[in-house]
């Protein structure tokens, strides 16, 4: 290890931050701008492009998990890691193909190859090179530290640097990359491309950085090295026996398939229902001030009431506020922003402890099977993660298609079609939000007394092994 002996501190927690910051770099530039640039740049259908990105989240079953079993039986580089390593050798790939992904040259081709194009490009970078990253990295917070308070700050912070690179997406993207012509907002393809690949050059720096901040001094146990070579049937049939693990898929699920087609819309709600892109950066601040504040109370909060406690009454919260966005529909679009900074504000204390339900998730498991599987099990989260992000992808671009969108329609979108933006853009994330809820109450069970029960029980027989 770097330092075996330097305890836990600020210097693994703004690391830990930089890890997200450079993965968001790439992830959330695609659910902004990459729907819209194949729609109305490249000229593919909007139902195209969502079925795509579904196919290759479901790609992610074999390549994330065949990724957490690597993570699993690799053995810890001496000085490094076990996963670390991993961050250093994936982020010029994943950084390369995310740039690939942005080419509006690819217009001129004939339609077969444009769909070809996007559909290899997006796989190498979704489903190969950026699992290659985020497997890796999501598995580190439980070598970091072993303590659940030391997670929930890693959780914090993770979720922090995610919101970071969200708002400089968010906000530069919708203001560098459109222009009014002809009155309306029209996404200019070059301007895309150019910040795609600032995008990816920032996203190895911060790799980087988390790479030479963050210590791992969790060894991995000797039993787990005994049977690294279970196979991944039999993982899978002990993940479908944990209620906790089972259950945090679904909310995960549930939960990006709100949260995506709220960013995935905003691409069309702005510059289409409200012809003011500029709005969709001021958006974006007004949910970094929103995550901001989740972020001052995560941490207190979760230690009175629990993580997934108060992860349950913020997605209620949030989806009561998208719900009456819906029945308002406001004509202003400062009204619109107002009500939507709330329903961020209510989803940013679930993503604030996101992290760390998983970490729980990790040690039930361990006690319950007796061993300890931290990439194989954050794999599968993973999964049902890009899961949600595909069935969103998905879910937008056929309900685009279905309410009529045209893209790149001279004059703009017609009064229905308008309409329909912003019936999906709020109704979906609303049921997404009151079901995730739900499932954190009532399903999910690992709640705050559970979690500091696993939490001594893991403490207690790790001192015994260590005697």
């Amino acid at each position: 290890m770097e330092n075996p002996k330097r305890p836990f501190g600020f210097r693994d927690k703004i690391g830990y931050l930089f890890g997200d910051f450079g993965n968001d770099f790439t992830f959330i530039l695609s659910t902004v701008i990459l729907m819209k640039f194949y729609t109305d740049v490249v000229g593919i259908s909007a139902g195209a492009v969502g079925t795509i990105m579904m196919i290759a989240r479901f790609a992610d079953a074999f390549t994330d998990v065949t990724m957490g079993r690597i993570c699993d039986r690799s053995r810890a580089v001496e000085g490094v890691g076990k996963f670390k390593p991993w961050i250093r050798r994936a982020c010029i790939p994943v950084a390369l193909s995310s740039f690939a992904i942005y080419q509006g040259g690819v217009a001129r081709l004939p339609y077969a190859l444009r769909v070809a194009y996007l559909f290899v490009t997006y796989i190498l970078w979704g489903s190969v090179f950026y699992t290659a990253i985020n497997i890796p990295y999501g598995s580190m917070a439980s070598a970091i530290s072993a303590d659940p308070k030391d997670r929930q700050s890693l959780s914090t912070y993770r979720s922090l640097g995610a919101s970071l690179a969200g708002v400089v997406v968010g906000v530069l993207v919708p203001v560098l990359a459109y222009e009014k012509i002809g009155g309306a907002e029209t996404l200019i393809g070059g301007r895309v491309t150019l910040a795609a690949g600032v995008f990816s050059l920032l996203a190895v720096v911060c790799y980087l950085l988390c790479y030479h901040l963050v210590t791992e001094r969790v060894a991995p146990r000797e039993q787990d090295a005994a049977r690294r070579h279970e196979s991944v049937f039999a993982m899978i049939r002990k993940a479908a026996a944990s209620r906790a693990l089972i259950s945090i898929i679904a909310a995960s699920i549930v939960m990006l398939l709100a949260q995506l087609t709220m960013q995935n819309m905003a691409g069309y709600v702005y510059p289409d229902y409200y012809n003011s892109a500029g709005a969709q950066s001021a958006s974006t601040l007004l949910m970094l001030a929103g995550m901001l504040l989740a972020a001052a109370f995560a941490g207190p909060l979760s230690a009175r009431f629990g993580k997934a406690e108060i992860a349950g009454a913020s997605n209620a919260f949030a989806a009561v506020v998208l719900a009456a966005t819906y029945i308002i529909r406001p004509k202003s679009v400062a009204v619109f922003i107002a009500l939507q900074s709330l329903g961020w504000l209510g989803l940013g204390l679930f993503s604030m402890v996101s992290w760390a339900l998983i970490t729980d998730v990790i040690d039930d498991a361990e006690l319950r099977n007796g061993v300890r599987e931290d990439g194989s099990v954050y794999a599968l989260y993973s999964f049902a993660r890009k899961l949600g992000q595909g069935v969103s992808a998905g879910l937008s671009g056929w309900l685009l298609t279905m309410i009529g969108y045209v893209p790149g329609a001279a004059g703009g979108q017609t009064q229905s079609v308008l309409s329909g933006i912003f019936s999906i853009a709020t109704l979906v994330p609303a049921a997404g939000f009151a079901l995730l809820s739900l499932i954190l109450m009532f399903w999910y069970p690992l709640h705050k007394k559970q979690v500091e029960e696993n939490a001594a029980r893991l403490a207690a027989l790790h001192r015994g092994e260590s005697r």
